[in-house]
Order: structure tokens, then sequence, then C-alpha cells
């Protein structure tokens, strides 16, 4: 058995056992530092035409200090599973800033960091691994929509273009260590099939499987991610990859989140995992729900049996995550539901139909 298996056999047992701990938002961490352009830039990348300021994925190779130490305090707060620092770590989204070529290097290399930092904590208390995500980002350009308005046919990416650099990705991710694929802050769901291909592809050519998470974003208060689809709808348009767990990011507070979360524990055989925003951002851009708020909302969830894994995302701090996993550490894991097999479908809105009703509708329709 690898040190993989071994780590992937006890991340399922401990699954079982409790509520598993997300860590909080790197990006939230790195804007505290306050740093400036030679910070991004670094000896290796002092001459780059473009500004890099803001492409907070490089800090892995010109600040590793900085991200290995936001690691390490999520860690001490309570974390089980750190994310990588890979959620722009791709050719697509890296275009802004020059450096398409160095995305494989952005991956492996931020994993390496996790990695080192896990085992670390593992060593200190063996008796509760930890493990690492790594994570695939949305990217910044959407396979459904169009951009321009003048032109509803038009896409700025297609779905062959997200399927290579996502397995780019995929690939750097798995060679520099991680235990599982995250798929986060889905806005379209076409970007996340792509993902999910991506990752199928990669798994098959390199003789291996990670368990992989999804996790979609409610994009407002109408329920929807950005291209229509309701939780359910969603869960249905991914369940084929059979995840390791489904859930909800990012856009909304715990207190906005709820009902959708609630939605998919109900409908949903695979793990939860939910990691909400510190609140709805304010004027200035900054979320101002504190740790006790979170933890109280978020020990509530799971009091109620809607959580697997749960951590946090914008705005949220090693602080935030140690008193969320305080209030979530009495309460057992939710238990997923059994699924009465079914014909089930999704548009924007999910469409199922039981073999009973199909019987029904065929007897009506006869006489």
């Amino acid at each position: 058995m690898t040190d993989v298996d071994d780590r992937l056999r006890r991340l399922s047992a401990l699954s079982q056992e409790r509520i598993l701990v997300l860590d909080g938002a790197m990006g939230t961490m790195i804007q505290g530092l306050d740093l400036d352009e030679s910070d991004y830039r670094g000896a290796r990348f002092a001459d780059h035409a473009s500004d890099l300021r803001g492409n907070n994925d490089l800090l892995t190779l010109t600040r590793p200090d900085a991200i290995r130490d936001i690691h390490r305090a999520f860690l001490e707060a309570g974390a089980d599973v750190l994310t990588t620092n890979t959620f722009n770590a791709n050719r697509i989204s890296q275009a802004d800033y020059a450096l398409e070529e160095i995305s494989r290097e952005l991956n492996v290399e931020a994993a390496r960091l996790a990695r080192e930092a896990a085992d670390a904590a593992t060593e200190e208390t063996p008796d509760r691994p930890r493990f690492v995500a790594g994570a695939l980002g949305p990217t910044n350009k959407t396979a459904s929509i169009s951009p321009d308005v003048n032109d509803p046919g038009y896409r700025a990416v297609s779905f062959d273009e997200l399927v290579a650099i996502y397995a780019e990705a995929t690939e750097g991710l798995i060679e520099g260590g991680c235990d599982l694929i995250l798929i986060e802050t889905i806005f379209d769901t076409l970007n996340a099939k792509a993902a999910i291909f991506a990752v199928e592809t990669v798994f098959e050519r390199l003789g291996l499987r990670r368990p992989v998470m999804i996790s979609g974003t409610i994009t407002d208060r109408s329920g929807r991610t950005l291209t229509g689809q309701t939780a359910e709808a969603f869960w249905i348009s991914v369940s084929h990859a059979r995840p390791f767990s489904i859930g909800l990011n990012c856009a909304l507070g715990a207190k906005e989140l709820r009902p959708h979360v609630k939605a998919l524990a109900g409908t949903a055989d695979a793990l939860v995992c939910a990691y909400p925003n510190a609140g709805l951002p304010n004027e200035f851009g900054g979320y101002d729900e504190t740790p006790e708020q979170m933890a109280e909302a978020l020990g509530e969830w799971a009091s109620s049996g809607l959580l697997n894994i749960v951590g946090g995302c914008c705005g949220t701090t090693p602080e935030h995550i140690r008193a969320i996993a305080d209030a979530v550490a009495q309460h057992a894991p939710r238990r997923p539901p059994s699924i009465e097999p079914a014909l089930r479908l999704s548009g924007l809105e999910p469409f199922e139909a039981l073999p009973g009703a199909l019987q029904e509708q065929e007897t009506g329709e006869a006489a």
C-alpha cells in the first residue's frame, strides 16, 4: 500500500466518524500581507513585461514562505484538509499575466507546499492525519454564455480548450502529491463537465484515481448558478462523476447559503461539503461576519445533519476556521440518503421520473 493509498483509506474512515474541516480563504490571507509588486515578481520574474501584483498563484514560486505560513496557520486552527494555492493556476487565467507557460509548474509546486505542510502536521499529531485537495478553479471564461451581447452564439472558450487546460493542471496537482481533486466555485456547469472529463482522462492515462470533490456557487439570492441551475439540477448534471463530495462555496454567507445546502443534503448520495463566505460583501468589498457568527450558523447546520465537510471561503481566516471546527466537533456527520433509482434529468431545474410514475403515465396514455 502506498502512502497515498493509506491516507485515502484513513480519509474514508474519518469521513464516517466526524465532520471534516476544510481550510479558509487563501486570497483573504494574502491580501492581509499587503504585498507589493516586488513580492510577486521575485528575482525570477523581475524583468517580466506585465504587472504581476494580484497573481496570487505566482506567490507559490516567488514567496513560498508566505504560502507555507498560511497553510500552517489553517492547520493549527483545526483544518483537516488544505486546498492548494491554485485557483487561477491554469493557462486561461494565467494569460492575464502572460504566464501561461508556467501553469503546470504552479500546480506542481503549490501541491508540494501543501503536502509538506500537511505531512508536518500529521507527524506532530499522528492520530489526526491531514490531507491535500488540489484546487481547480472555474477560469475567467464561460463555455455556456457569450461575453458579447451582440453575438449570443459566440463563446470565448471551447469545451476542448477547457479540457486541455484542466488536464494539464490536474497532472501537476497529482505530481505534487494531492490526495483529492477539488473542482470548485463552479458558476458554469459546462466548465465543470470539462473539468470532470479532463480529470477522468488523466486518471485513466496515469492508471490511478483520486477522490473528486465538486463545489458549485450560487451567485445571488435567486438560488441559481450563473448559468441558471438550481442546486438540485446542478447535482444531477454532475452526479455521473460519482464524486467524493458535492457542495457549494463562495458568493453567499452562511445564512443565505443554508437552503441550497439543505437541498443538496436531501438530494445527493455523496458527502456534502460547504464553505460559505464570511457574510455578504460590504460596500468596500470586505466581509464582516465574525468567527463567532459563522460558527453559530454552521454549528446549526451540523446539528441539523446537513454537513460532512465544512470550511470557509472569502473573508475567512484561521480564527474563523478554529471557531467553525469547535462548533461542529460535537455533531455527527450527515448520513447520505438512500436514493431510489430513477430517470433524473436536468436543465435549469431538475426532472425526476420514478418507475411507478412512468408506469402510471403509460397506463393513462393507453387508456
